[in-house]
């Protein structure tokens, strides 16, 4: 969703605590600039209002959405997500990306996609997504290109471990700059990691322990300070080295 404002007279709130019905913009004194809403804010009349608790966020260049820890996911335009393949269909492939409803993945939404190269997934493929459309009026829809059309990192993803997080877990593990669970497990362990704002982080490495023990790692990390992080990658290491 699209608004049209003048100032970034939200910079006070963010990352503050807010609640449903918190105002974070009056549009009548604005002027035009263009900014985006994601999940948790929406436009009643002239101003802009918080639909569900968390913290305000905003990504440059203007971005603005309620972070909050969730199991149910609210899909968002760009947002990278980890989504399981359902159904195979001529046109498109039905996606459980852990929101109200399924997404689809079209079979062209792919570097080069053509008729001719269409991907064969099966049901309970796991794949590495962006989404491109959300709205409450229709399915999300997903692609497995960047913005600029290229492969990426977007695709399947073989082998490994998948496992649910909440929302929140999950964009803690995509802070910046360094997370303090990952970046303590990268200095002990070689290993595969994608996380998905939908909740969902799928771990590889070469061998199943390490696979379970970064897992075990990141789901107990979630209420943590970073020094506690840091802490449980130690302990966790010492038992296995025991």
């Amino acid at each position: 969703m699209e608004v049209e404002t003048s100032s970034s007279s939200t910079a006070s709130l963010v990352d503050k605590a807010v609640v449903p019905g918190d105002i974070v913009l009056d549009l009548t004194s604005m002027s035009d600039q263009t900014i985006r809403l994601g999940a948790g804010l929406r436009q009643y009349s002239d101003v802009l209002s918080v639909v569900k608790a968390g913290k305000l966020k905003f990504k440059k260049p203007n971005k603005y959405w309620v972070e909050s820890s969730q199991k149910r996911y609210a899909p968002s335009v760009e947002d990278t997500v980890l989504g399981i393949v359902v159904d195979a269909r001529a046109d498109n492939f039905l996606v459980d990306i852990k929101g109200p409803t399924l997404a689809f993945l079209p079979v062209l939404a792919f570097e080069g996609g053509t008729r001719r190269n269409i991907p064969k997934f099966e049901i309970g493929t796991l794949l590495y997504v962006r989404v491109v459309k959300a709205n409450s009026c229709m399915n999300p829809e997903l692609s497995c290109t960047d913005a600029s059309g290229k492969a990426a990192e977007f695709g399947s993803l073989k082998e490994g471990y998948m496992f649910d997080t909440s929302t929140g877990l999950a964009r803690m593990l995509l802070s910046s700059p360094t997370c303090p669970i990952l970046e303590a497990l990268g200095r002990k362990l070689s290993y595969e990691i994608a996380v998905g704002l939908n909740g969902r982080v799928w771990v590889n490495a070469s061998s199943p322990s390490t696979v379970i023990l970064v897992s075990n790692a990141i789901m107990r990390s979630e209420f943590l300070s970073d020094v506690q992080q840091k802490i449980l990658v130690e302990k966790l290491m010492q038992r296995v080295q025991g």
